[in-house]
Parts: structure tokens; C-alpha cells; sequence
């Protein structure tokens, strides 16, 4: 693995063996991303077990293939870089490639996985023996193929129809989930017949495996350590951008890679929400409050929100009233989680933000989360179509669990969000970050 491109083999932690705990490499020169020693030395003096990444390699491979199988495809043709990092958990500059999709991903319904990779980065996937084949030259956006787009799609799609007649004969039933437009047409120019390839990428993402299961514990402990030396920075005079910059930095400290949204404010920038943090100077005796949105430690999402008071004196009773409030819907609502309970139930018959706090709720009351905010989106009822999410809770789903608690007009809002494990007989809350007492009407 990766030997070719190695000059020498350094270890990352000389007391232990060639291997990591979690099936990586014990190589201070691994070509693969991951956690950093900061991380390991505090997972294990938390106590947590780490996951057997080859076993979820393997995992999530069989969910896709099952999906497939299911659905009579004969594969998923994936560009989203987190359906592929799903399908291969190799990375490319990821964020580049969100908009500039460079790359792709091929799983056959057998099993056969492709990888359309950078021409000059073949490597990457080396570490995954999954990925049965590389190749280049799924570049079709304008940036790189500019008036030629046509011309890209018509070799590319010539590739994927090869590789589908070889490994699924007659079958020419292809999903595929974001695709530029001229790639569309060359497939359907060769026969292939396109179905939605998110309906097969979101299900076989909604049930994680153990190991993912110890991986994302891994990653909460990680971003909630973060979160703490975050808020540890909050003080009067600092600027919202430079104490957001902390949560950032000790996010990749630890190997995690990067924050999806910028959903950090102070005093009335809380209310309306979604105010993305900026150059305001925090002062005394206000609120301050976050959506961590934080892809952290092994490509997972962590995403949880707090609310925080900031002195010297105590919060107004208006801002207590909220807090708790926001508190009780998320508390109440996580109560109802368990297996067989239908979406649409959760949406309809969950706990009912008072009057005053309607106009500025939030978009969801829950969502799933996985590699990012994933399916489902669990609504409020004003905005929720039955027949979208006709679908029951399973264990192994994880759900983020959701408040924000403020008045129109008004001057701060409230922001909560919990991260919730499907259990067997109910669910788990993953996060453990305490709520601000002074805001909880406790100190």
C-alpha cells in the first residue's frame, strides 16, 4: 500500500506495531488522511475504541451494492465528493471538488468499483483495495474542458458503458447523482437508462455499521474538545471571525477537515439566524451562539449547537425563558426517537414550539447526519409533505435533533442541537457538551 511513493517508513507512534488500532497504517509518511496523534492520545484516554476502517470500507461497499441489487441497477455512477469518499474513503481536495467535479465513482452491481481520479493523483485510493480499477478523465465542467464538454462526455460515457456491458450484460439501468450536463446525454446517447442515484447513495447511507459507529464516537470527542476551546475564547472585545477561528483550527489539529457553514453570531446578529460570523466585536453581557456544521475526524459530521451567555451580568428572563424552551423541544422530541416510529409521525406529533416562537423556527426539528447532514430532513408541519418521507425509523440511523428559539422582531435567538444514535430499543445521545447554566436559569 502506497509503497511506490514512500522514500522511508517512519512510525507515527514507535510503541506500537506496522498497524494502527483503526487498520491504518503506523506511518508518519501515509499518503492517506486522518486522525493526528493529539487525537489518538485522547481517545485513549477517554477509553474509546477506535473502528476497524477496512471492516467499514467493506460495510459501506455492501450498501451500496445491496441498494443496487434491490433496485435491479446495474450500478451508481457517483460525483458528489461525499458519496464517493462514502463508496472509496479516499480524498481529493474535497472542497474544490464540490464545484469542481473532477472526479468519479463507479460501483457495479457486483461489487466492481472504479475510480475516475486526478490524472496525477492515481495514489490516492491506494489504501483501499476496494477499488478495483483507476482511471482519469471525468472532467467535464467548463473550467477544464471549456467548448470540447461534448467531446469529454462522449469518452467518458464510452468507459462507464464498457465497464456496465462487461460487469452487468443486458442490464442498462444506471443510477447516478450529480452529473455536468453533457455527461447526461452522452449516457443516454449510448442507451443507458438514468435513475435518481441519491435515492441509493442517501438509503445506504442512513444505517451505519459498528465501526461507524465508533468512528463518529470518536469524532464527537474530537469536535466537542474543539468546541470547548472555542468557547473558552469567547470574550468582549475579540471579533466573531477570530473566536470562529478557534473551533477551525482545533478542528484540524486533530485531523479533521473542514466546516461546512460559517454559522457563528453574537448579540442581535442571533436573530434573524443564519447571520454567517463576521467582523462584529462581541461585548459584555450578550449572547453568543453556533452551528458547528464541523466535518471532523474520519470524514464525519459532527453537528451540534450551543448557545452561550457571555457576562459580567445574568441573562434577561426573556433569554432564560427561550433557553429553556429550546431545551425542552429538543429534550421532548428526542424522546420520541425509537425504531418503527414513522417520520411523519415525528413531524406531526412532536413538541409545539409556543406561538411567539413560530415565525422564527427552524428548518427542520431533526435531520439525519452522517458524512454531512444526510436523509432524512425531518420537518416542521407547515412545510412537510407526507408522501416525501413515508419512511420509519432503523437502528444504526443517527439524528441531529434541533431548536432555534426566538421572536420575530426580537433581539437574540436561541440555538440548540443535539446528535442522537437508533438503537435498538430507542436511541443514545451522542453528544455530551453541557447547556450554558446561566442561560438555563441555574446560576
Amino acid at each position: 500500500m502506497n509503497q511506490a511513493y514512500r522514500r522511508t517508513i517512519r512510525k507515527i507512534d514507535p510503541a506500537k506495531g506496522a498497524m494502527l488500532p483503526d487498520g491504518t497504517l503506523n506511518d508518519n509518511d501515509r499518503i492517506e488522511i486522518g486522525p493526528t496523534p493529539l487525537a489518538y492520545a485522547e481517545w485513549e484516554a477517554a477509553g474509546l475504541t477506535l473502528p476497524d476502517l477496512p471492516a467499514l470500507r467493506r460495510y459501506r461497499l455492501s450498501r451500496l451494492v445491496d441498494q443496487l441489487q434491490q433496485r435491479d441497477l446495474a450500478g451508481v455512477l457517483m460525483f458528489d465528493p461525499l458519496n464517493i469518499r462514502y463508496a472509496t474513503d479516499a480524498t481529493n481536495m474535497q472542497l474544490w471538488n464540490t464545484h469542481n467535479p473532477f472526479r468519479a465513482c463507479l460501483v457495479c452491481a457486483d461489487g466492481h468499483m472504479v475510480l475516475w481520479e486526478y490524472k496525477n493523483a492515481p495514489f490516492l485510493a491506494d489504501h483501499n483495495p476496494l477499488v478495483r480499477e483507476i482511471r482519469s478523465g471525468a472532467s467535464m465542467f467548463y473550467f477544464t474542458a471549456g467548448d470540447r464538454g461534448a467531446q469529454v462526455a462522449e469518452t467518458f460515457s464510452a468507459e462507464v458503458a464498457e465497464i456496465l456491458a462487461e460487469r452487468a450484460g443486458t442490464n442498462t439501468r444506471l443510477a447516478v447523482d450529480k452529473i455536468m450536463l453533457h455527461g447526461a446525454r452522452a449516457l443516454e446517447a449510448r442507451g443507458l437508462v438514468l435513475s435518481d442515484g441519491e435515492l441509493v447513495t442517501e438509503h445506504a447511507r442512513k444505517i451505519k455499521c459498528a465501526d461507524e459507529i465508533l468512528a463518529m464516537r470518536c469524532a464527537v470527542d474530537a469536535c466537542q474538545k474543539s468546541l470547548k476551546a472555542m468557547e473558552e475564547a469567547i470574550e468582549p472585545g475579540r471579533t466573531e471571525d477570530e473566536v470562529w477561528a478557534v473551533l477551525h483550527a482545533e478542528n484540524i489539529k486533530r485531523g479533521g477537515e473542514w466546516i461546512e457553514t460559517r454559522l457563528f453570531s453574537s448579540g442581535p446578529r442571533t436573530n434573524p439566524w443564519f447571520q454567517e460570523c463576521g467582523p462584529r466585536t462581541l461585548q459584555p453581557n450578550e449572547i453568543s451562539a453556533l452551528d458547528t456544521d464541523l466535518i471532523g475526524c474520519y470524514g464525519l459530521c459532527v453537528d451540534i449547537s450551543r448557545t452561550w451567555w457571555t457576562g459580567p451580568g445574568k441573562p434577561r428572563p426573556d433569554m432564560i425563558e427561550a433557553m429553556q424552551h429550546a431545551h425542552e423541544h429538543i429534550m421532548v422530541n428526542m424522546e420520541r426517537l425509537r425504531p418503527g416510529r414513522s417520520i411523519n409521525d415525528l413531524v406531526h406529533n412532536g413538541h409545539k414550539l409556543a406561538d411567539k416562537y413560530w415565525a422564527r423556527k427552524y428548518s427542520c426539528q431533526m435531520h439525519g447526519v452522517g458524512l454531512c447532514d444526510e436523509w432524512p430532513h425531518v420537518g416542521y408541519p407547515d412545510h412537510h409533505h407526507d408522501d416525501a418521507f413515508d419512511y420509519e425509523l432503523e437502528p444504526g440511523m443517527m439524528l441531529c435533533v434541533e431548536a432555534l428559539v426566538g421572536e420575530e422582531g426580537g433581539d437574540f435567538c436561541i440555538k440548540l442541537e443535539d446528535q442522537v444514535l437508533i438503537t435498538e430499543t430507542g436511541y443514545e445521545n451522542l453528544t455530551t457538551y453541557p447547556f450554558d447554566q446561566a442561560l438555563m436559569g441555574q446560576s
